[in-house]
């Protein structure tokens, strides 16, 4: 098994566990990914994914360029349909929990993608991030060329993209690409939080806030402010949507139910 997948409390914790690789992703692991992101998304209960890799040294360090079940490069490659990006995840639309990477180390090419695929990102300090496909004659198709620009200032992006040098985590921070940097000791302990501040949320309002950031990022503010999403009419409807309220009123927690 080159993924772990696991659910428990509304949370689902995906790890590639492709430790002797650096968690380098082959195709079998692509596929299994894609697999999970599917299942997440069928699933209601799941309110909050954590994506990482095993081990300390490594996140994600992108394509197996040593893997010998896959030998497509170049064109080949890039005419393969991967909407949803590397692992399924950099450029997915349909996915609407919400995704935290807990980068535990090496994020670089395709690891770096997926990093980019997420909605908040908790690092090591000792962990980097680049794309340097430039440096093999390869680029970063699977949506780190096309995300980045987007995520930061034209120029920091550039400056990765052209040069295919890495940065630290405490860059990636100033950079506002990573939202806090921790020792790696205290590493679970911040996502954790994370994890419990989501889940306080109503779970139909956060689905509805993230699917309407993604599909209207190319829109005007009119646009965007017009759109009526079937997520958002949807919190908008539930029973969540009273449940808020009431609490607050009688000075308790709301007790969510996703519906």
């Amino acid at each position: 098994m080159t993924v772990k997948y696991t659910v428990e409390g509304h949370v689902a914790r995906v790890t590639i566990d492709r430790i002797e690789r650096m968690n380098a992703v082959d195709e079998a692991t692509a596929d299994k990914m894609e697999e999970i992101w599917k299942r997440v998304e069928c699933d209601p209960d799941i309110r909050v994914v954590v994506l990482t890799g095993s081990g300390d040294k490594a996140f994600c360090a992108g394509a197996d360029m040593k893997a010998t079940n896959n030998g497509k490069s170049g064109l080949a490659y890039w005419a393969d349909a991967r909407p949803g990006g590397f692992g399924g995840l950099t450029l997915r639309k349909s996915l609407h929990v919400p995704v935290i990477a807990r980068v535990n180390g090496l994020a670089v090419g395709g690891g770096f993608e997926l990093v980019l695929g997420c909605d908040i990102v908790v690092a090591a300090e000792h962990a980097s991030f680049g794309l340097p496909e430039a440096k093999v004659g390869r680029m970063p198709v699977d949506g780190g060329m096309i995300m980045l620009p987007r995520l930061i200032p034209q120029k920091l992006a550039m400056g990765m993209l052209l040069t295919g040098n890495r940065i630290s985590a405490a860059e990636a921070l100033s950079y506002g690409l990573v939202n806090e940097v921790v020792d790696a000791s205290g590493l679970d302990a911040s996502v954790d939080r994370w994890v419990e501040q989501i889940l306080e949320c109503a779970p139909l309002s956060v689905k509805a806030i993230k699917e309407c950031v993604k599909e209207t990022s190319d829109l005007s503010v009119d646009e965007a402010q017009a759109k009526r999403l079937p997520s958002l009419i949807a919190a908008l409807e539930s029973e969540d949507s009273e449940e808020g309220p009431r609490a607050f009123r009688e000075k308790r927690k709301p007790e969510w139910q996703g519906k």
